[in-house]
């Protein structure tokens, strides 16, 4: 007997009861559900045809707190150190943010980031025209960083390009007033100053947000076609300094020479001066002492002069004149022991040169003829 025909006991396979009972229904078991979550979340469960209609506002606030806390976690950046952070707002500039954690409005607000402390590099090489109408070709290299990052992202197209052409304009002006030997001869230390300020004072006009840390010239160059000439020129300047440098280097040697020579030759002088004026001043005082002498004893003082006056020629002279009485007989000076006595300033008497005189030779060897030698006389 079927289990659902009259008198089977109308008995369901599934346990349920019997009558109108069928399988369970899938959307009430749903239901349940949602009215369970309804109540967890602190809505009201009941029963309206089937499903319910108090839990749909719940599940939409449920989505906008969830909503809400992921846009605000989204709003959350970090500033490295090395950056700054430009808010805008709605497009319009809010504030610069330093490093560190920061919050922003998402959908309202954005957020860029620039790099202040990255060192950035810039180089120019361009044929640059001199005071004095010469080509020369120039390379430039500068470096710079960010200083202000609102002025370096909004108030300048591209401030880098804009480096570069400012650079440009102040490197030819600087260049052009100046003529090609005094670039070349030691003018790039001025160069450089007057290249990094012009180019400085560019860059702060158009507020560029940029400041150079350091400026770099290369070594100038000439065109290819006058390469030749130039190299002969530097060796010429190198050559001038060289030569400047060994006569300066002569000049220190030979003054301080010069200066002592002429210090010795001037004490000499002098010396001689005193010597002079003392040898003068002490024949003054002898004079003068002689003539008291003459004025006591005339004679005495006259015959006294005239013997020392005697003897101080005749000391000095190499010829002796003698007178023998028996004049045929020939006798032997010895003149080298005479002139050997000529530097004791005193005359020989005649005992003492009778006395070194050999005895006359016999008359008859004497020929009776006489003669004269240098330094004596025969007879």
């Amino acid at each position: 007997m079927a289990w659902n025909e009259p008198g089977g006991g109308n008995k369901d396979p599934w346990g349920g009861k019997g009558g109108n009972d069928g399988p369970p229904d899938l959307d009430e078991m749903a239901r349940k559900m949602r009215d369970k979550m309804n109540k967890f979340f602190g809505g009201r469960g009941g029963k309206s045809g089937g499903k319910s209609g108090g839990g749909i506002p719940m599940n939409f606030g449920l989505i906008a707190v969830v909503a809400v806390v992921a846009w605000v976690l989204s709003g959350i950046y970090i500033v490295q150190p090395a950056e700054r952070g430009v808010v805008l707002r709605l497009g319009e500039y809010n504030e610069t943010t330093g490093p560190g954690p920061h919050w922003f409005m998402r959908g309202i607000e954005t957020v860029d980031k620039v790099d202040v402390d990255n060192l950035r590099t810039v180089s120019h090489r361009a044929k640059m025209l001199t005071k004095d109408e010469n080509i020369i070709q120039v390379e430039l290299a500068v470096q710079y960083q960010v200083r202000d990052a609102m002025e370096y992202l909004f108030q300048v197209r591209d401030p880098d390009y804009t480096l570069q052409e400012a650079t440009e304009s102040a490197l030819r002006e600087v260049v052009g007033s100046m003529s090609m030997d005094s670039f070349f001869s030691g003018g790039r230390g001025k160069i450089v100053l007057q290249t990094k300020n012009l180019t400085q004072a560019i860059l702060d006009k158009y507020k560029a947000g940029l400041i150079i840390t350091s400026v770099n010239l290369q070594d100038p160059q000439p065109p290819e076609e006058v390469q030749g000439a130039f190299e002969d020129a530097i060796k010429a300047q190198e050559d001038e300094v060289r030569y400047k440098n060994q006569a300066e280097a002569y000049a220190l040697d030979i003054l301080p020479k010069a200066r002592g020579d002429a210090t010795r030759k001037r004490e000499a002088a002098m010396a001689y001066r005193d010597q002079i004026v003392a040898k003068a001043e002490g024949e003054a005082s002898r004079f003068t002492q002689t003539r008291v002498e003459y004025e006591k004893a005339p004679e005495i003082t006259r015959k006294r002069m005239y013997l020392d006056t005697m003897e101080y020629v005749l000391a000095n002279s190499s010829k002796v004149v003698m007178a023998v009485k028996d004049g045929n007989n020939l006798m032997y000076i010895p003149l080298d022991k005479m002139m050997g006595n000529k530097g004791t300033g005193r005359l020989q008497s005649r005992e003492q040169v009778e006395a070194n005189v050999t005895p006359p030779m016999p008359e008859g060897q004497s020929g009776g003829r006489s003669s004269t030698r240098e330094g004596g006389t025969r007879r």
